[in-house]
């Protein structure tokens, strides 16, 4: 089944943004259709030990991150507000 991201995650950060759940960064991280280390590469993460904390809610992926990971995954742009 696959995991619907909340709206409240594809906003930009200084319009109420609310981070992402685990399985959300595994959903958007699956669309992306990148493996773990071409994600690592592309948002210049040294460690995929960093990823596996996102996924596992023991650190909030940074907004800068989750940005470049949405526009990966087919969301587009959410750093610019649609208003």
């Amino acid at each position: 089944m696959d995991t619907e991201i909340r709206k409240e995650c594809l906003r930009p950060a200084d319009e109420n943004w609310i981070p992402p759940t685990g399985e959300e960064i595994k959903e958007a991280i699956k669309l992306s259709g990148l493996s773990g280390e071409q994600l690592r590469k592309k948002l210049g993460i040294e460690s995929s030990r960093t990823m596996r904390r996102w996924i596992g809610q023991d650190l909030v992926i940074p907004y800068t991150a989750w940005a470049i990971l949405c526009d990966l995954a087919g969301f587009g742009i959410i750093w610019r507000s649609n208003s």
